[in-house]
């Protein structure tokens, strides 16, 4: 019989109380999903790398502030966030060529959140065996086409695995907000692979 897969929280309370093996099972699990989610919107592999690192320097500064009621996926992904939204402020700072003229902040108006990595899953509704040539091309453009506020939220749900009351929470809007953007953006990906599907049978 398997053995039942310890869970992230519970992992991290092992952390807690002095398993360092747990950590590095921690880092093993998310690593991939979390750099690949930090390099959708800092689009530089070196920035991300560093970045991706730091997210986990900053779990294992703040450990002792983890809750056991809290999911870990959200936890980390609010980190991961808000390094992100940091270094894309900085990088708007290093845009503006006087101080002295007007800007909105480097939050609102900042990079697209897309960036084409090989190794990113877009959606785990699409069959992984499908993805892959063009299909997987088309799919990866779609999700870096759509509007910042949707791609925001899809990369959270799909990629971060964090649930939809805790995404509003994240970003500071209504959950139904959040379900909507993630509507649009399944919408548009869906049209993205219907479009795809029209162009494969024109050409056999």
């Amino acid at each position: 019989m398997a053995r039942e897969e310890v869970t992230d929280e519970a992992l991290m309370l092992r952390y807690q109380g002095g398993d360092r093996a747990a950590f590095t099972l921690l880092v093993k699990r998310h690593k991939t999903a979390i750099y690949n989610f930090v390099l959708r919107q800092i689009r530089s592999p070196a920035l991300a790398e560093d970045i991706a690192q730091d997210v986990f320097v900053r779990v294992v500064q703040a450990a002792a502030e983890f809750r056991h009621s809290a999911r870990f996926s959200t936890w980390i992904y609010t980190i991961a966030r808000n390094l992100c939204i940091d270094q894309l402020r900085k990088q708007q700072l290093r845009r503006h060529p006087s101080l002295d003229q007007p800007g909105s902040s480097g939050e609102e108006d900042g990079p697209t959140l897309g960036e084409r990595t090989a190794d990113t899953h877009p959606a785990r509704t699409v069959d992984r065996a499908a993805i892959g040539g063009e299909l997987g091309r088309r799919i990866q453009i779609a999700v870096e086409e759509l509007p910042d506020d949707q791609r925001e939220v899809f990369l959270l749900r799909e990629v971060g695995n964090v649930p939809f009351k805790d995404i509003a929470e994240m970003i500071g809007v209504p959950e139904n907000t959040v379900k909507s953007r993630m509507r649009y953006a399944l919408e548009r990906l869906q049209k993205a692979l219907s479009e795809y599907e029209d162009y494969a049978k024109a050409i056999h």
